[in-house]
């Protein structure tokens, strides 16, 4: 086997919300998640740590063996939050490549799997926002 080298198994995904977007890369190592280099079990803020474990909680010993590295920029926290729990749940589908854990994903909450399109709407002339327009004083 001279000039071969033994490829490793590596999968890229990536999820978005709103103007956040996460890249996973998932390769052989001990199952520890890291997004944006710091471990899960140590990220700031609880709700978003829980937000992003939900694919792990539905399906136990998913990353058993794997090492997921994550990088997001972009959004808010929640934003970033739910663009990276996409990332991690279809990761861990296409590692798998199990259609019942596709089933469990759907039917706990679709946009595990599909990112939400949904965006802000823009700011529009004669007024402080999308909709709202500055009040009259005359009539």
């Amino acid at each position: 086997m001279r000039g071969e080298e033994y490829m490793a198994k590596i999968v890229n995904t990536s999820g978005k919300r709103k103007t956040a977007i996460a890249r996973a890369t998932l390769r052989p190592g001990n199952g520890i998640v890291r997004i944006n280099s710091v471990p899960l079990d140590i990220y700031p803020n609880e709700m978003v740590r829980l937000k992003i474990a939900e694919p792990l909680l539905l399906i136990p010993n998913s990353i058993e063996g794997i090492d997921v590295a994550i990088d997001v920029h972009g959004g808010g926290i929640m934003g970033q939050a739910e663009a990276v729990r996409t990332a991690l749940a279809r990761g861990i589908l296409k590692w798998h490549n199990d259609p019942q854990i596709k089933d469990v994903y759907i039917s706990y909450d679709r946009t595990l799997l599909v990112n939400d399109s949904r965006q802000k709407e823009s700011k529009k002339p004669h007024g402080r926002g999308a909709r709202k327009k500055f009040q009259k004083s005359y009539r």
